[in-house]
């Protein structure tokens, strides 16, 4: 997990690509139970990334040999399972960074299910917690949907991150150089960030209610208690999605904070000390490792992935169901008003009290925009206003509009003015999520 934000430096993109045979002729499943991820397979991984890292100057860090090693390790294995890999360059701080994307083929790809990891280490260590638990953890969970010939309805997707330790760069990167269309296609990003923490608690992130709440449901069923999670909050990759409007949420055993007596009676372990004293130090090696944590993370993830790949997205049973508009529509220079509208239908019942609304607008002086979500019955709900001191350009983001008064089904308006002259822009693209 990173601890700060760093400068970036990003060239063009460059990517190299790899298909292999893939089990194309496997049934299609449906929302069937997550098989079983064996603890001692992703200690295997863990094992794999420690001995990496011990012949290659005792790191996974941005621009050593060692992470590079690591890429083409992981990327060996999912080749090898049928997977369509893609190794994406960056350039920061002076030095090449990689990220590793897989694919498996199948699925709805214009609705994407990703889960994801960071694969770099600080400088001073192997980083077994921090961040070979959660590599190891989606790598095993990735291998599991190809060996179960897993075909769910939304289409998966798998990442490990170069550079997040210097400012979730890597990630950024990946998806700052998406176009609208492809990140629009993204219905939910899973984060794993130290979840092997040697003195754990369970933490749950809080983004998106309908991925928090399966989480919460898998934990619950096992009695273990669950808390959300604040300390890693704009930390990890996860951000890197969010500020494009895309949900995310994912799971973290904690860093840095101390664990309180309640947390200790609740959980388990040392009341008064960190729950990772060896967070971004050389100490963070296989004996650094919680076996339970890690077991208990690693299968929820599994969890996840085939609970929420079942959901295609958009229909009335779908609670995380996404409605997109991705045409353009330019935004008049002065007061008149750009319109740009999604319709709903199948749902039951009336809109969420947080419907997240994703807006992508491009725009050379967003100080001057006031957005607005108009309901079907044209109840406007205020999503930004007017501001002089807000020079900054377009507007990315995420905004939640309490609209529980209304009826889900209809059409939904995205109302964008420009109330100043002499600036110019366009809608891009804007998502209803419910």
């Amino acid at each position: 997990m990173a601890s700060v934000a760093a400068a970036v430096a990003l060239l063009a993109p460059a990517a190299v690509a790899s298909t292999a045979s893939a089990a194309e002729a496997a049934p299609r499943a449906s929302a069937a139970a997550a098989p079983d991820i064996p603890l001692s397979a992703v200690k295997a991984h863990l094992t794999d990334l420690q001995s990496i890292a011990s012949a290659n100057g005792g790191n996974r860090a941005h621009g050593r040999p060692g992470y590079k090693a690591a890429v083409d390790h992981i990327k060996a294995k999912l080749d090898a399972a049928g997977y369509t890999t893609t190794v994406q360059q960056f350039t920061s701080n002076g030095s090449t960074g990689y990220n590793l994307i897989a694919d498996w083929p199948g699925g709805d790809t214009g609705d994407v299910l990703m889960a994801g990891a960071h694969l770099d280490s600080v400088s001073s260590g192997a980083g077994m917690n921090d961040n070979g638990s959660g590599s190891a953890a989606v790598l095993e969970t990735a291998l599991t949907v190809a060996r179960e010939g897993h075909q769910p309805d939304r289409h998966l997707r798998f990442g490990w991150w170069g550079a997040e330790e210097l400012g979730l760069v890597g990630s950024n990167y990946y998806v700052r150089n998406l176009t609208s269309a492809q990140r629009s296609s993204i219905g939910g990003y899973l984060n794993f960030d130290m979840i092997a923490s040697p003195n754990p608690g369970y933490f749950v992130y809080d983004d998106d209610p309908a991925i928090e709440k399966v989480f919460k449901d898998f934990f619950a069923a096992k009695g273990v208690p669950t808390e959300i999670e604040t300390e890693g909050d704009g930390r990890s990759d996860h951000a890197s999605f969010k500020n494009y409007g895309i949900p995310v949420g994912g799971l973290f055993t904690g860093a840095s904070r101390t664990k309180t007596s309640a947390q200790a009676q609740k959980w388990g372990g040392t009341a008064g000390q960190s729950f990772d004293n060896c967070y971004h130090s050389s100490c963070d090696t296989m004996a650094n490792v919680n076996d339970t944590a890690l077991d208990r993370n690693s299968d929820a993830l599994a969890h996840a992935v085939w609970t929420l790949g079942a959901d295609g997205g958009g229909g009335p049973d779908d609670p995380s169901g996404s409605y997109e508009n991705t045409a353009d529509v330019t935004i008049p220079d002065g007061t008149s008003e750009a319109v740009s509208a999604i319709e709903v239908a199948g749902r039951t019942g009336s809109a969420p009290a947080a419907l997240k609304v994703g807006v992508d607008i491009k725009h050379s002086y967003r100080g001057d925009l006031v957005i607005d979500l108009l309901a079907p019955d044209g109840t406007a709900y205020r999503l930004k206003d007017s501001s002089s001191w807000d020079g900054a350009d377009d507007v990315v983001t995420t905004y939640t509009a309490d609209a529980s008064g209304e009826t889900a089904n209809g059409t939904w308006k995205l109302r964008v003015r420009d109330v100043y002259r002499q600036d110019s822009g366009y809608i891009n693209g804007w998502k209803l999520t419910f």
